[in-house]
């Protein structure tokens, strides 16, 4: 997809990892009315059998509902993201109380605007990376015990990552408290930037060098793939679920 004086190439995997069911979902989504206008969503959902799978339903759906109200021109993106993340965490406590299950969701979602600016938002451990070549420019951090850690110095990012308590969230959809939400704006992106949504199944297993050099020297096809069979390698049989979104901005064809 071209737009002014940038192409831009996306791709998305998923995996079920070594669990039983599938509670991840991401989907990529191309505005039904404005060209160049893109969103990337990731919902990680927890809670019971079904419960996850319901939970992160909810974040697509609410998603999905909100992009194709969404018009670049008019509306302020952070304040559609906001308000998604609010509507998701609202939508699953509902859920929640017709069924027997805990629903939770994470949520990492960031849209692509035909100026080439980019807003981000994010409540839980599924996280957005912004590279530019092999260089992180900047990630969200978890809404995790573990990020608290690291956050006062009593823990590397490093040994977070092999913490017991690793996948304890501070803040997530469906709780009884409302989600924690951080937003962030890129002005403008430039060619040689790539941006990818990834939920912990497949984070824990990289550092962000080693995310940085894949996404750098492959397609976004090839590394979605690459990342996913890496993973799937190094979680040696106890792997979660797992998906991701990368999305890669290239100078268009003269």
């Amino acid at each position: 997809m071209s737009t002014q004086g940038y192409r831009v190439t996306a791709s998305t995997g998923i995996h079920k990892g070594d669990r039983d069911y599938q509670q991840d979902q991401v989907s990529l989504m191309s505005h039904h009315h404005v060209k160049g206008c893109v969103m990337a969503v990731l919902a990680d959902g927890m809670g019971g059998r079904s419960g996850g799978r319901k939970a992160s339903d909810q974040v697509m759906m609410t998603a999905r509902q909100l992009f194709d109200r969404y018009s670049p021109k008019d509306d302020d993106p952070v304040a559609m993201l906001s308000q998604l993340v609010m509507e998701a965490h609202m939508v699953i406590k509902l859920t929640a109380i017709s069924s027997e299950e805990e629903p939770h969701s994470t949520i990492a979602v960031f849209i692509l605007n035909p100026d080439g600016s980019c807003h981000w938002a994010h409540a839980g451990d599924s996280r957005i990376y912004h590279y530019h070549g092999k260089q992180l420019v900047k990630r969200t951090r978890d809404h995790s015990y573990v990020q608290t850690l690291v956050i006062k110095g009593e823990l590397t990012e490093e040994q977070a990552n092999v913490h017991p308590q690793s996948n304890i969230l501070m803040g997530c959809l469906g709780t009884e408290k409302e989600p924690p939400i951080n937003v962030h704006s890129i002005a403008k992106l430039q060619p040689g930037d790539t941006l990818m949504v990834c939920s912990d199944g497949l984070w824990h297993y990289f550092t962000e060098a080693e995310l940085g050099s894949v996404l750098a020297a492959l397609s976004a096809r090839e590394a979605t793939e690459f990342l996913i069979d890496k993973a799937r390698l190094r979680a040696k049989g106890s792997g979660d679920n797992l998906s991701l979104a990368i999305v890669k901005v290239e100078a268009a064809p003269a």
